[in-house]
């Protein structure tokens, strides 16, 4: 495999990405300043393993002219060779994951005290040590501050944070960096050249793109690009084996969105996935080229990314200079929210395709600040002589509807009329307590018809019961057992699921609400753990009755007086009419669910 035959040797060849920590231990070696032990962070695939190898053999560096530690290591030296292939008796690795237990570290500890075989320094690799176990790095404290002078430790781990504070304190750690996209390129272009494989730049771009900083994800998949295209590495070929959609295409359907053209949206979307283009990757591509747009406004030189193929560099500096910052930051608000929305979708192309269509909307809607600005203008333009604009069809102004958005009109504001000199009165409007009280002269105004008062839901309780009094056993059941609520408001419900409900619950509920409610609402499924199902709370609800009723102390006789009897129900007793006014001061101090004098409890 490319990750393995070109697997870095020296730190030459680490210089790709990680010159920071090249440069550190460089300066360390030539002033004779090397740590007892190092600790190397990052993703997979930077070459973490790699890099405490190449560590190894700088300590063990031996030939007949240089006998001390060093990073100069173009010379194969003495025992190089074995140390690089893994199989040095004085290097020895350690894979943390399967060697978890204080048993491996005493092992470990006994072994430190003997000097290394053959080379100068008894190397300890230990890879994924956030592994170990408690008593593991409680067991491995004190060797790893005071170990033997012939001792060297080097730990890797990719989730630093599970690392006690105390083994960190102890290393010298080095942060290995995600390799950029056009580093990626670079390395990618160099091996195929070495190879003789014929590799188009676009191609090595896209799998640079997906190697997401990682170079063992990259040569993986430059592996598998070489295999899919016979020994080529065709942009076409890359594309279908990632499941991508073509760049140019991305960018005609980020022009339709930004546009509003609905049609030419989902006309653009349906061919990219008949040609093969995954739903998702199409809605994160779309979101990587609005992040570039938004980018090149702050940063016109992340234009030069050799990464970027000539049509993105140029349409998206067009963009940047056209397309205001509200209306990118709402696009790519509403990409983090559909893209997750596609991904648990059982029809992503389905969910995919409603994105856009909310993405093209929200093109014709003004940014927050122009709508409240033109509401304003507005507001002074017709508010003089105390007389409210009445509403028409074709007027200027704005309409606030029940959600409180403001939705201006595309039309000129009417000119103001003129105003006499003087102090002007502020007048409002006040409702007449007394309709046939009206001053002489005025003629009563017919009363304009009430809106429809919309239904209130705001708990999953509201949402049963309106479901039944629609008749809807369905979603009822399927509420009652599977819905943990964690935001319920007006036209937005947040929720978590428990194991076994319906894929198509929040679907079928989105239309449900919308039919009984009159408003268009939102469902979505939220990482949160959310409020246990009424069926839930129900259940733990009969459980502190059934404790309470346990606690009582002639229920505890009868259950002491009769062995094997137990309580299957509590059933909490309305009062009696003529005894409701003398038992309400007991009732009133009672906590909710506390067994009182009349309840009825089966055995």
């Amino acid at each position: 495999m490319l990750a393995r035959k070109y697997r870095p040797k020296d730190f030459t060849d680490l210089m790709v990405g990680q010159e920071p920590m090249v440069q550190t231990l460089t300066n360390a070696f030539e002033t004779g300043r090397i740590a007892q032990a190092y600790m190397l962070t990052g993703v997979r695939g930077v070459g973490k393993t790699t890099t405490a190898r190449i560590l190894a053999r700088a300590l063990n560096y031996k030939t007949p002219e240089i006998d001390k530690p060093t990073i100069d290591l173009r010379i194969p030296g003495e025992h190089c060779q074995a140390i690089m292939e893994g199989r040095h008796v004085d290097v020895i690795e350690m894979d943390a994951a399967s060697h978890t237990g204080i048993d491996d570290i005493r092992e470990i500890i006994e072994q430190v005290r003997y000097r290394p075989v053959s080379a100068r320094y008894k190397v300890y690799i230990i890879d994924e040590v956030h592994m170990l176990s408690t008593q593991a790095f409680n067991g491995l404290l004190k060797t790893l501050e005071e170990p033997p002078e012939h001792v060297k430790f080097i730990f890797a781990t990719t989730e630093i944070r599970k690392v006690p504070i105390t083994v960190l304190s102890r290393c010298q750690r080095f942060d290995l960096r995600r390799i950029s996209a056009s580093d990626l390129v670079g390395l990618f272009t160099t091996i195929a050249s070495k190879e003789g494989i014929v590799a188009e730049p676009d191609a090595l771009a896209m799998i640079a793109r997906a190697a997401e900083g990682s170079a063992r994800d990259g040569l993986s998949l430059l592996d598998q690009a070489i295999a899919h295209g016979g020994g080529a590495v065709l942009t076409e070929a890359v594309r279908g084996m990632l499941g991508l959609a073509d760049r140019a295409r991305i960018v005609d359907l980020f022009h339709y969105v930004v546009k509003g053209d609905v049609a030419a949206a989902l006309g653009e979307f349906g061919s990219q996935y008949e040609a093969g283009a995954n739903p998702v990757a199409v809605l994160t591509d779309l979101a990587d080229f609005t992040h570039l747009v938004t980018r090149l406004k702050y940063v016109p030189d992340a234009a030069n990314d050799p990464s970027l193929s000539e049509i993105e560099r140029t349409k998206a500096a067009e963009f940047a200079k056209g397309v205001a910052v509200t209306t990118l930051s709402r696009i790519w608000q509403m990409l983090l929210k559909g893209i997750p929305e596609a991904e648990a979708s059982s029809r992503p192309a389905g969910a995919a395709e409603m994105v856009l269509i909310r993405l093209a909307h929200a093109a014709h809607l003004p940014a927050p600040e122009d709508a409240a600005r033109r509401l304003a203008e507005f507001s002074e333009n017709n508010g003089g002589g105390g007389r409210s604009p009445a509403p028409s069809g074709n007027g200027g102004g704005a309409t606030v509807n029940y959600q409180g958005n403001v939705m201006a009109r595309a039309t000129e504001a009417a000119p103001p009329r003129p105003q006499a000199p003087g102090p002007t009165a502020m007048l409002r409007a006040v409702p007449n307590p007394d309709p046939q009280a009206m001053p002489v002269g005025r003629t009563e105004a017919k009363p304009a018809e009430a809106p429809k008062p919309l239904v209130s839901v705001n708990s999953v309780s509201d949402i049963v019961d309106l479901a039944g009094e629609k008749r809807d056993v369905k979603i009822k059941a399927l509420v009652r057992n599977f819905v943990r609520p964690v935001r319920v408001q007006p036209g937005i419900l947040d929720v978590n699921l428990t194991e076994g409900a319906p894929g198509t619950l929040l679907n079928e509920l989105a239309v449900k609400l919308k039919e009984w409610t009159g408003i268009h609402w939102i469902v979505s499924l939220s990482r949160e753990a959310g409020q246990p199902t009424m069926v839930e709370a129900e259940a733990r609800a009969k459980e502190q009755q059934v404790s309470d009723a346990r606690q009582d102390p002639d229920v505890a006789a009868i259950l002491a007086q009769f062995p094997g009897a137990k309580i299957i129900d509590v059933r909490v007793r309305a009062p009696e009419p003529e005894e409701e006014e003398v038992k309400a001061p007991a009732a009133a101090e009672s906590e909710e669910g506390d067994i009182l004098p009349g309840d009825d409890i089966e055995f």
